[in-house]
């Protein structure tokens, strides 16, 4: 494991970039935003490719943050209807970034956040920082940390954990975009995926959640074997494992043309499959290069009684964990 300078921010801040490598995976971590901005893993013949998009350079991401390439975002991920919510009877009004929504924790979420970092064991980096009372409209001082993690078959581990001196909302996840083939070969449309959930919590028009809950037997959502996914997902999945203590398997991306497979095991109820339908022109990257698979609670849960609760209170820790696990076949 190592450390390096990799840039710095127009304000002067310094950004450093940590290289974890075992198992036959190599990633890289950006103390801004949290970012894993690689992951390298050999396909079926042992030949490595980078597999999450990113970009090369700092200014890639301080200039195009509308993906959240590979970033930690909250403190709410996905979406908070009309940039409102009410908590113990008092009205809170997160920062409203998607038109009159709140996406991913708002304008300057963590995802734009410069992170401290230390190693934790000889395959481990922790990166924390404090979200004051406030920040982007959400109350409370929440601390909080993210721990990416090789193990010795080179799974890796993202661990999350959070504390607030005030009752919150909390809701962390990585917006890692994959692509097995290896980022910039073009579309992740052929690649196959599998969802262990059996229902959608379905959206309107801005994406926000109805409330219901809906089968996605015989209908285009139903991933509970794998198949292609081609264009159109940016939806939640209600994974039939529900909240559990410990990571269990909830999804799977193949690509057959280089035999590299991901499985994704997680403690969080729900699971976002995003096609990458809406990437702008002036990315690297055309929509549908990448897939990204979000573990989270589900959007919208602050104004949804009836959704697992993302509520946070004093004396009470936050604990989220997702597994990425490389295979080849």
């Amino acid at each position: 494991m190592r450390s390096e300078l990799f840039g710095a921010l127009p304000d002067g801040t310094p950004v450093h970039r940590w290289t974890l490598e075992r198992g036959g995976v190599r990633v890289r971590v950006l103390t801004y935003g949290g970012i894993l901005q690689t992951a390298e893993v050999p396909d079926r013949s042992g030949r490595p490719a980078q597999v999450a998009l990113g970009f090369a350079g700092l200014d890639g991401y301080v200039k195009h943050p509308g993906p959240y390439f590979g970033a930690v975002v909250g403190r709410y991920a996905n979406r908070v209807a009309g940039g409102a919510f009410t908590l113990d009877g008092r009205v809170h009004r997160p920062a409203r970034n998607n038109g009159s929504n709140s996406l991913h924790g708002g304008e300057r979420g963590f995802d734009k956040r410069v992170w401290d970092a230390e190693p934790d064991g000889g395959h481990a980096v922790r990166l924390a920082r404090v979200s004051p009372d406030g920040e982007e409209g959400y109350p409370g001082r929440l601390a909080v940390s993210v721990t990416y993690a090789l193990d010795a078959a080179g799974a890796l581990s993202v661990a999350y954990e959070a504390a607030t001196d005030a009752p919150t909302v909390v809701n962390l996840t990585n917006h890692t975009y994959w692509n097995l083939a290896g980022a910039g070969s073009g579309s992740a449309h052929g690649h196959e995926v599998r969802i262990a959930a059996s229902r959608i919590t379905p959206v309107d028009a801005e994406l926000i959640p109805t409330g219901a809950y809906e089968d996605v037997a015989g209908t285009r959502f139903d991933f509970r074997t794998a198949r292609t996914a081609g264009p159109g997902f940016d939806h939640n999945y209600v994974l039939d494992k529900g909240v559990t203590a410990e990571p269990v398997e909830v999804a799977g991306l193949f690509d057959p043309a280089s035999g590299r497979g991901l499985t994704v095991s997680t403690t969080e109820p729900g699971l976002q499959l995003y096609t990458a339908d809406h990437f702008a022109a002036e990315l690297p990257f055309a929509p549908g290069d990448g897939i990204a698979l979000e573990t989270q609670h589900f959007p919208d849960s602050p104004n949804r009684p009836g959704f697992p609760s993302t509520v946070l209170r004093p004396g009470e820790t936050y604990r989220s964990r997702t597994v990425y696990g490389f295979s080849a076949r």
